[in-house]
This record gives structure tokens, sequence and C-alpha cells, in this order.
């Protein structure tokens, strides 16, 4: 009988740390990385860039399906993300795209047509996966599952020093608005809504440095594998 490669998840909200702490422990451990909603950001993109709704639910499964989506490392070891050629890396990280993203996310069809591409992502050594549904839905035989939570004002002042930084322009309170607006949907929508089950690990991140979190995720997961007698 061949066994599944491990899988370790991340699930939270947008702004707790999640996608930091997943390439994190993917460096660290040498696995491969799934970066969710990267998934549901470049189908976002890929409407957009194509002059279609995400209204238009006719052909919308098989038009997701045909995309070419790449994940790859450029000279400098930066990962990449490509669609039809084209580097999208840096234009999925706007708040436009992400607002689009989150509304796309909501859609059954668009839900079905990624699930078995996120699934093609469990190869071995192991997987670490990043998202809204990673535990409770896509990988519910997880190996461990984290769900990472911060305070709202938190998120807001992570996310907006993170465009800062990169040059892009926002205002605090649209910055809220777009957030709030987000957790409502996640959490309310009906396939797959972004929640914390029972065997999750949860980690509020809000007075946290990123090496203090890094260090709590790292012990539980060390202290799993060693039980399992699964290689560090």
């Amino acid at each position: 009988m061949v066994h599944p490669a491990p899988v370790i998840t991340f699930d939270g909200p947008s702004g707790c740390g999640k996608g930091t702490m997943a390439q994190r422990v993917a460096q660290e451990l040498q696995w491969h990385l799934l970066d969710s909603g990267s998934l549901y950001r470049t189908v976002a993109w890929a409407l957009d860039h194509h002059h279609r709704s995400e209204n238009e639910l006719e052909g919308l499964g098989e038009f997701i399906v045909d995309l070419d989506i790449q994940f790859k490392f450029n000279s400098i070891n930066e990962m990449r993300l490509l669609c039809e050629g084209i580097d999208i890396t840096s234009e999925i990280r706007t708040e436009a795209c992400g607002l689009k993203a989150s509304k796309v996310a909501a859609i059954p069809l668009v839900r079905a047509a990624l699930l078995k591409r996120q699934h093609q992502f469990r190869q071995l050594p192991g997987l670490v996966a990043d998202g809204r549904d990673m535990g409770s839905v896509v990988f519910p035989d997880a190996l461990i599952k984290f769900y990472l939570t911060a305070s709202p004002e938190e998120r807001v002042k992570r996310r907006y020093n993170q465009l800062k930084e990169k040059g892009i322009s926002a205002s605090l309170q649209e910055i809220q608005d777009e957030l709030k607006e987000r957790d409502y949907r996640d959490q309310h929508r009906e396939i797959s809504p972004l929640k914390i089950t029972a065997e999750m690990i949860e980690i509020d991140t809000t007075s946290l440095s990123i090496e203090e979190v890094f260090k709590q995720i790292m012990q539980a997961i060390k202290g799993k594998l060693q039980g399992l007698k699964v290689s560090l």
C-alpha cells in the first residue's frame, strides 16, 4: 500500500501570518509548498485578462482547468507565478485582485476546478499548504493543522506596511473595509467557509514576533514527526 505524502496545513484569515509561516516551514523541512490563495488570485487575474466576469458560469470550470499555471524559481531563487507564460507574481498581490479572488473563491464551480490541482501538489517528501480551507476541506487527513489569527487592527497594520514596502499606495481605512468584507465573505460562503476545527492548533500572532511564532510551530511539528518516526 502506497501511503500519501504527509501534509502540514495553515488556515486563517488574511494578515495573520500564515503565508510567511508556511514558507518558513517548507524551507526548514525542504518540503513542497502550496499557496492556495495564489491560485484563486490567478483565476481572478485570468478572468480580468480575458475580459470575463466571474458571474458567467457557463464554461467557467473548463476555463480554469485549461489555464497554464506554473510556479518557477528565478535566477535569484525567488518563487514566481506564471499564468499563460506571463509573470503575474506582483499583479496578483494588489488589493483589487485579492478582493476579486475572495469573490471567485465563493463560487462552487471554481473550488471544484481547483481542488484537483491542489491535490496534485501533494508529493514526497511532504507538503506545506497555506489557505482558508486547507485543513478543513482540501487535506482533512493532514499530519498537523494550524490556525493562525490576529486582531483586526494588527492585520490591517501588517497589510498596510506590506503594501507600503512594495511601493503600493493604500489607505488604512480602505484596507480595513476590504479585510472586513473579505472576512465576512470567507466565513459565510456556503462552500468551504473559513473555520477552525477541533484538531487545529490555534495561535494568536497579534503580539508575537515572526521568530516566536515560528518557534512554537516548529516545536509542535518536530514533536509530531518524531512521534511518527518521520525524518526531519
